[in-house]
């Protein structure tokens, strides 16, 4: 490590809650360049037992970027995943993965060992009724659970949420009172600064939230989703398009935005044979429509990539197995045979000059909807400087993960008599 490194760390300590503009629009919206973010964060892989950094791009056929981050001496997974426009992108990208993870992994904050029913006398408590729950597991107010603080992003008291919605740590043996709230990296993000930390975690939520609603939906959501991508005028969205093409791939998309108002897209590529690598998904949410389309495409190719080379060691060995792979290709074929419905510019944007403006934005639009208990907990280490957030939202749906995976219904769900989805 260099002697200015600290330097830089301090740096980005000090920015970590600061408004500073969009200095770079690419594959996303950030305050620093990709090459700026790995000089400054870079030399701390080795104290986030970073191991190694590779470009697994030509593991592939179609050329968009992918790269993959070790660490293996993870408390969840050991392998992470990046990707994007260019080399650099999908660097960061995957850096980053694993170093949120890192930090969710290694939390040293407050933590309370009490109730829901002890907690709630004395301190205010997210509303548990609107939170993401998990088929293994049931809630009980009476029984003692880990709690941690965070602080709503749109101001206010600090509001205390359960910690098995903010950690990775994901070692046996879980504390008591586990398995009632899903344990995934659902709206953990790191970023330049706090509040782009916090903004890429609340779209991941957003994200979530919206292709679970749109899956479980079933046929007619599909269908109606369909995205027509002779309505793309975006030249990055064409190119990468022209990448898929290239490579033999056939692409369907969909505007899954929901009734939040917040730019959510899927993407599916699919081969044209059953013997070769199945098919696969990708789902991007941002304020900006152009970068959400972007990130689903880009997805895509990162899910592929990460299925070729078989690393991920949270891809069980039956998802391999030839029955799974023949009825994944044919529930493509069936998703991409829907016509197109939508256009690209019906989509929403929200997108403006700087980070904080569209995380206002964002919390707005959900606040209009009746989602106003969005927490993020700070999980930045004063000794890294990497600003790290987890955010909490009540009232969002979790992650469908499909049949057989822990999702349990929520209360937007439930409203909408949705049942279950037929992608696994």
């Amino acid at each position: 490590m260099d002697a200015s490194a600290p330097q830089r760390r301090a740096g980005a300590k000090a920015e970590t809650r600061g408004d500073t503009a969009k200095v770079y629009r690419g594959g996303t919206h950030r305050c620093r360049s990709p090459e700026e973010t790995l000089e400054a964060f870079l030399p701390l892989a080795e104290r986030m037992g970073i191991t190694r950094l590779a470009n697994v791009t030509g593991l592939d056929s179609i050329g968009i970027p992918v790269y993959m981050a070790c660490r293996p001496l993870s408390r969840s997974i050991a392998v992470s995943q990046g990707k994007g426009l260019t080399p650099q992108e999908a660097k960061v990208s995957a850096f980053m993965e694993a170093a949120e993870t890192w930090h969710g992994e290694t939390i040293t904050a407050p933590l309370k060992m009490v109730s829901y029913n002890e907690l709630s006398r004395d301190h205010r408590v997210i509303d548990v009724e609107g939170l993401p729950r998990s088929r293994l597991g049931d809630f009980d107010p009476a029984q003692q659970i880990l709690w941690i603080e965070g602080t709503p992003l749109a101001g206010g008291a600090p509001l205390w949420v359960p910690l098995e919605l903010v950690s990775t740590n994901y070692t046996l043996p879980q504390p008591q009172g586990s398995f009632a709230f899903p344990a995934n990296t659902n709206g953990l993000a790191s970023g330049n600064t706090f509040a782009e930390a916090a903004l890429h975690a609340l779209c991941e939520l957003i994200e979530r939230d919206a292709l679970s609603l749109w899956r479980l939906g079933g046929d007619s959501a599909r269908a109606a989703a369909k995205l027509d991508p002779e309505s793309i005028g975006s030249v990055r969205c064409r190119t990468l398009l022209a990448h898929y093409a290239r490579a033999g791939l056939d692409v369907g998309l969909w505007d899954v935005t929901s009734d939040l108002g917040v730019p959510v897209f899927c993407c599916a590529v699919a081969e044209r044979s059953d013997t070769a690598v199945e098919a696969e998904l990708g789902a991007g949410c941002h304020p900006d429509r152009e970068v959400a389309l972007l990130r689903a495409l880009t997805e895509a190719a990162q899910s592929r990539t990460t299925r070729i080379a078989g690393s991920r060691d949270d891809y069980v060995p039956e998802s391999y197995d030839s029955a799974a792979k023949l009825a994944r290709n044919r529930t493509a074929r069936l998703w991409l045979s829907d016509p197109p419905r939508r256009r690209f510019n019906d989509a929403p944007n929200l997108s403006g000059e700087t980070i904080a403006g569209d995380l206002e934005r964002v919390l707005g639009r959900l606040a209009a909807d009746g989602v106003t208990q969005v927490v993020a907990v700070d999980l930045t280490k004063p000794e890294v400087g990497l600003p790290v957030a987890r955010v909490v939202a009540s009232g969002l749906e979790g992650a469908y993960q499909g049949a057989g995976s822990d999702y349990r219904p929520g209360p937007r769900a439930l409203a909408r008599g949705l049942g279950e989805g037929d992608w696994s």
